[in-house]
């Protein structure tokens, strides 16, 4: 029996938690303009894995993904790199210039690197465009028809009010499996709006979707309370509710969104708050939205290729 790195990593990733939603950078190698956006200036700093290690094990992560934050071409093969000399992390989500009519040999060049079998799925950030149709665009549904075909998810990150486009491109590429980061980002409030609640419940009514429990862990709690806490756990229970509902266990993975989460909670709270709202699952549907979900769409321990397109 082989105890080769595949083999290693595979029992790795079934040891523990996955999370499947971390990022890293380095100020000093390129800039992150979205960390100069008011509010995000205790982020502007280097966070590499080392910075993640300790808090991961404290945790019980054993694995994570880690996921492109700039739309440079320079970023994946670094990540594919860090993911190659990591015992943590599992996989990437990397970028590339999905309305280049070079994708496909683009994706090829990454998946053909010695690294490139940790290439898990594609992200481009999608909130930093200005077109709100950008995903219904002719040569982004090229591209993403590429990434299908690469055997690679797609990440959706968009904000609540482009989820019908995001259903949209879901639609017309039956072939590739999306997964929808932060829930769709919605808006915090005393109850969700009805637009996030309709886009969610149409998204995950087509099988090739899956959804991150992400983001929102570390939302900012109401003046007074400290992130984690009962109360602030339970303004999540509603949005929580729906994405349960609307795809199920085996279709919702769970993500820190470290280290953008210690805006206002620190890695154990976000943890915590993912297992207090998921308490009522049973041990099987806590293991899919830990691991198992993660597991099984972003091929963690495997080769990328034939990612299929319904994942029910």
């Amino acid at each position: 029996m082989s105890d080769g790195p595949a083999d290693q990593t595979a029992t790795r990733i079934d040891a523990g938690i996955v999370d499947a939603h971390q990022h890293v950078w380095d100020l000093t190698v390129r800039p992150q303009p979205w960390l100069e956006l008011p509010g995000n200036e205790s982020l502007l700093r280097n966070y590499g894995e080392a910075d993640l290690r300790p808090l991961a094990s404290a945790a019980g992560v054993t694995a994570t993904v880690v996921v492109q934050t700039v739309a440079d071409h320079a970023e994946t093969p670094e990540l594919l790199a860090l993911a190659a000399a990591s015992d943590l992390i599992a996989g990437v989500v990397g970028w590339t210039d999905l309305e280049s009519a070079g994708v496909g040999d683009a994706l090829d060049a990454l998946r053909e690197r010695p690294d490139g079998g940790l290439l898990s799925g594609i992200r481009h950030p999608v909130l930093a465009e200005d077109d709100p149709d950008w995903l219904r665009r002719p040569a982004v549904l090229a591209g993403l028809a590429a990434v299908g075909a690469a055997g690679l998810c797609y990440d959706i990150v968009v904000p609540a009010d482009l989820l019908p486009a995001a259903i949209d491109a879901a639609e017309a590429r039956p072939g590739l499996t999306f997964v929808l980061d932060h829930l769709g980002n919605p808006d915090l409030g005393s109850r969700p709006d009805e637009l996030w609640m309709t886009g969610i419940r149409r998204l995950a009514a087509l099988p090739n979707t899956v959804c991150k429990l992400s983001g929102v862990l570390g939302e900012a709690p109401p003046a007074g309370e400290h992130a984690g806490g009962g109360s602030a756990v339970a303004r999540l229970v509603p949005y929580y509710d729906v994405v349960l509902g609307a795809f199920g266990p085996d279709r919702i993975m769970f993500g820190s969104d470290w280290p953008v989460c210690t805006l206002s909670a620190s890695y154990g709270q976000v943890v915590a708050a993912a297992r207090a709202l998921t308490a009522g699952l049973s041990l099987i549907e806590r293991a899919a939205v830990f691991g198992g979900t993660a597991r099984r769409i972003y091929r963690l321990g495997q080769c990328a290729s034939g990612v299929g397109g319904d994942v029910r």
